[in-house]
């Protein structure tokens, strides 16, 4: 290459260098101040100090043992190279590396050194366990160990040992190589083909590999009890296991450890040769097959496999126990259900602890409605799936549909979405916006009782929504929220005006804001906004009269992230939700420690065990993480107006949390006894940790070992009844009500159950804090029960004449709510809330029907109070299942049957093509049509209608209010 090739070469290199080390320094530097905003650095210096630790460390380390070894085959080259063709050929390479040797051992350890500290690096989390460890407080079933060990040490030690293999391995290789090229080994010629120091020194390695080898095999014996029981899909160590592995596993570290005197002492010292080291590795590889592997393969297939139900028992309740204890299912307390009833009690009509508190509104339906009748602007939203919480208003305490209005960055208009609009004026929503739960009013929708914009309680006076904000906020502002996805920059200069667009106020001009909170990275200074002009590829921080001294930057103003970022170390639930906490809007997240080292607990996907038909529509889904214990132990909080986060201890006995507090620094967690009495009110049941605990009940409410082995009562989740079509899981859901048990209405999260291959309910399981502590009750059906599951509820309410034939007018613009199961008087009430959607550009589901049944009884109605008594009132058995779109089959070929079934199904035509023209004059004539053609197929038929048989259209405009 020529000069000026090379002078290119230099620059380029040099600015790729200079780059890449400026992209790190901003990106370290910005992370620092986002940290310090937190009052959170020690999070930040805790993880990269110990990354860099942890670098250096192995870095320095490896790269001495391999230059060590490599350098130490180089002065134990002969004085006097061998003669040869072989040594001739190998001559020149040695005069080509020779001068310089060390500047390319150097290398080459650093190469394999910096790659090893980087992999080192990426173990920083098992490290800060492995060194701040608390006592678990437990021992394991077999070997009365501390289950600490399992959890916090062995995932270091194993990496620690796969790394000495792995660089032993390179050692060997390197100063093999470095041997042969300066004849200490040689493949021919006469005499010894390998000198005393190249023998003495590969013959090192080599027992060190094997030492490294009998500690593994030490290792192996505790590992045992989290690997599978052979034969099952059991976490543990079975019969085989610890009969005849674990002692073959001792006998092995043994014979390993004669392997590496016979190859020290009789290579060296006794006979100096490689005969003997080679025979005992030899013993070694064969005793590894013969006594690890066709040993225990034997014991399995002639003891084990033939009365497996027997032998396996005891590890079989070894599992057991320790899933219910890894999984906080010890403590669920089962409840036996007489549900042998299936007519619906008189009382029903007139209960005032569940009926009253029924769920109304689907969070996962009403989120287009509150858009729609909130929204007010184009940009504002609520997310995809909107919460349920408890309030207590007007001194009665009730669950309510919560959501905030936030903005919606995508909803902005071309003109409005240009970086000034987008950084500097939207910078905000308003209001968390609620309605009770069990209320619908004005032709189906919510009835609003807050996060009205001043002066603008829409809907007031004609009782569609409260005259009054019943949920007041001192500050309802958002700025940190689940759809905020873009940066902001706040603050006005001195005498300037404010920019932030804050609300619409019903005059000509809508009012505006400027940010007054303590979040916020300042931007005051030259340097500041260069850091982050850089960060961001943004020039106009420099170049904007919007960035001013006052200036601040809001940034991963999603609340997740940001608790993710402060607590590295949790696992968090995916679904926030808002709460109103002394006159601030919060979210609460849900954040688990979990581990995947419990000896003997069952070992699950969190992602498969958390998946349901609503996950990824408005709840987060869980990555996938392989985990056998899982504990609820903190709730944290994100400010939603200045974005501070609270990390609150939550389970004060959890060894795993305090292991990390101590790790960085013993105060990033707030201790429990420090938790807001009115913060504690707004917690709940998180959804993830509950749907774990279902799936693992399914299998674990069974204690005995040879039930669980012959899984007679397993369980099963059923599929979401209101997602037809696919496989999905039937989501748990939030309801304010007293189960059977119970001495007063809880605020719980509930699920129902069928048995493994059917569909009848089997239980229902529910979870909630009592005291302030979680409780898991099980309300278990009896075994032959005539109750129906929700799958079969969801067949027999569909298939209702009444409900079928309005159903199938309506057609695709149906939406179905969340089926509720509500045990009642030794039987189960279902609940479903039966939407309609209009065929309008901007539709939005308003509830329409309810549906419910007991036993075999259905109803149908415009409201939960006339489907009650419908259903209690009913006491003949349910119509006929018949085909849908199609009147009730003749059972004659009557003509004039046959004719009048032919004009029911014109008539039914008719009326979904007005329906989906939006010509309501049209729909109006086509359903007098509808209702004249199937009077006129009972009067041929003789059958008598049933009460609401009878179609009703979707109203054009709001109607007054109705609540059910």
């Amino acid at each position: 290459m020529s000069r000026r090739g090379r002078a290119w070469l230099i620059v380029l290199t040099g600015l790729l260098v200079f780059f890449a080390v400026l992209g790190w320094v901003v990106e370290a530097w910005t992370e620092w101040l986002w940290f310090d905003e937190l009052d959170a650095t020690q999070v930040f210096t805790g993880q990269l100090g110990t990354r860099i630790g942890l670098f250096a460390v192995f870095g320095l380390i490896i790269w001495a043992f391999l230059f060590g070894n490599l350098y130490l085959a180089y002065k134990l080259r002969p004085f006097l190279p061998p003669t040869g063709v072989e040594q001739q050929a190998l001559e020149r390479y040695r005069y080509l590396l020779g001068p310089h040797l060390m500047r390319w051992f150097t290398l080459a350890a650093a190469a394999v050194a910096f790659f090893a500290g980087l992999a080192a690096q990426g173990h920083w989390q098992q490290w800060l366990l492995f060194e701040n460890a608390v006592p678990f407080g437990q021992k394991d079933p077999q070997f009365g160990i501390d289950i600490g060990f399992y959890i916090f040490k062995l995932p270091f030690w194993q990496y620690l040992l796969n790394t000495g293999f792995t660089v032993t391995v390179l050692a060997l290789i390197g100063a093999l190589g470095v041997h042969y090229l300066y004849g200490g080994v040689r493949l021919s010629g006469a005499g010894d083909r390998m000198t005393t120091g190249a023998r003495a020194h590969l013959t090192g390695l080599v027992a060190l590999f094997v030492s490294l080898k009998a500690i593994a095999y030490v290792l192996d014996r505790r590992a045992l009890l989290l690997d599978t029981i052979s034969g099952t899909d059991l976490t543990g160590a079975g019969y085989t296991d610890i009969q005849a592995l674990l002692p073959a596993k001792e006998m092995l570290t043994y014979i390993s450890v004669i392997v590496v005197i016979a190859i020290l002492i009789f290579s060296n010292a006794v006979m100096r040769n490689l005969v003997w080291p080679g025979v005992a590795l030899g013993l070694l590889a064969i005793s590894a097959v013969a006594i690890g592997g066709i040993y225990p393969w034997g014991v399995q297939t002639f003891q084990v496999d033939p009365s497996r139900n027997v032998k396996e028992a005891p590890y079989i309740d070894r599992t057991i126990a320790a899933t219910r204890a890894a999984y906080g299912l010890d403590t669920a307390t089962t409840t036996p259900y007489a549900s042998d009833t299936v007519e619906p009690p008189a009382s029903l009509a007139q209960d005032k602890t569940i009926v009253p508190n029924i769920r109304l509104l689907d969070p996962a339906v009403v989120a287009e409605t509150y858009t729609q009748l909130s929204q007010v602007r184009s940009f504002y939203q609520f997310g995809d799936k909107l919460d349920i919480d408890r309030y207590t208003i007007d001194g009665k305490i009730a669950d309510y549909v919560v959501g905030l209005r936030e903005i919606e960055y995508s909803k902005l208009t071309t003109a409005q979405s240009n970086w000034i609009n987008k950084h500097t004026v939207y910078t905000h929503g308003y209001g968390l916006v609620a309605a009770p739960a069990n209320t619908t009013v004005c032709a189906g929708q919510p009835y609003f009782v807050s996060g009205f914009f001043t002066g603008q309680a829409q809907g007031a006076e004609q009782g569609c929504s409260s005259a009054t904000d019943k949920l007041p906020v001192d500050q309802p502002r958002i700025y940190y929220g689940e759809r905020m996805g873009e940066y902001a920059i706040v603050g006005k200069p001195d005498g300037g005006q404010s920019a932030e667009y804050d609300r619409p106020t019903g005059d000509a001009t809508d009012a505006r804001y400027t940010y007054t909170g303590q979040g916020g990275v300042d931007l005051g200074s030259t340097w500041r906004r260069l850091l982050y002009s850089i960060k961001y590829a943004e020039s106009n921080f420099l170049l904007a009269d919007a960035v001013n001294d006052n200036s601040k930057i809001l940034y991963e103003r999603d609340p997740r992230t940001r608790v993710q970022k402060v607590a590295p170390f949790l696992t968090l639930d995916g679904d926030p939700y808002p709460a109103a906490v002394g006159g601030r809007i919060v979210w609460i997240i849900d954040g688990y420690t979990t581990s995947a080292n419990y000896p003997y607990a069952q070992r699950i996907d969190l992602q498969d065990a958390t998946s349901d038909s609503l996950t990824g529509d408005g709840t987060f889904r869980l990555a996938r993480q392989d985990i056998n214990y899982i504990r609820n132990s903190v709730k944290a909080t994100v400010d939603a107006y200045d974005g501070t986060v609270k990390l609150y201890e939550f389970d004060d006995k959890d060894p795993i949390l305090k292991t990390w507090n101590n790790a960085f620094g013993g105060k990033l967690i707030t201790p429990k006894a420090q938790i807001p009495a009115e913060l504690a009110s707004h917690f709940r049941y998180p959804a993830d940790m509950f749907k774990v605990q279902r799936d693992l009940l399914t299998r674990f409410h069974v204690n005995n070992a040879n039930d669980f082995f012959n899984a007679p009562d397993f369980w099963a989740v059923p599929n979401d009844p209101a997602a037809a079509g696919t496989s999905a899981k039937q989501p748990p859901y939030y309801l304010l009500t007293q189960l059977p048990g119970q001495t007063e209405p809880r605020f719980q999260l509930t699920a129902a159950v069928t048995p493994r291959e059917r569909q009848n309910l089997a239980a229902l399981i529910s979870g909630s804090y009592v005291d302030g502590k979680p409780t898991l009750q099980v309300l278990e059906l009896s075994k032959d029960g005539r109750i129906p599951g929700p799958g079969q509820a969801q067949q027999l309410m569909e298939n209702f004449d009444a409900a079928r034939t309005q159903l199938n007018i309506w057609g695709t613009n149906v939406v179905k709510g969340n089926l509720l199961s509500l045990p009642y008087g030794g039987g189960m009430l279902y609940v479903e809330p039966i939407y309609l959607r209009s065929s309008g550009e901007k539709a939005y589901p308003l509830m329409k029907k309810v549906l419910v049944s007991y036993g075999d009884k259905v109803a149908f109605a415009d409201t939960l109070t006339d489907g009650i008594k419908q259903l209690v009132g009913t006491t003949a058995g349910t119509p006929p299942v018949t085909t849908p779109n199609q009147p009730p089959p003749p059972t004659t070929g009557s003509p004039t049957l046959a004719a009048a079934a032919e004009k029911v199904n014109k008539a039914i035509d008719d009326v979904r093509s007005a329906q989906q023209s939006g010509n309501f004059e049209a729909y109006g004539k086509a359903l007098a049509a509808l209702e004249a053609a199937m009077k006129e197929f009972e009067a041929a038929s003789g059958t008598t209608p049933p009460p609401a048989a009878s179609p009703s259209p979707p109203p054009p405009s709001p109607s007054p209010a109705t609540t059910g």
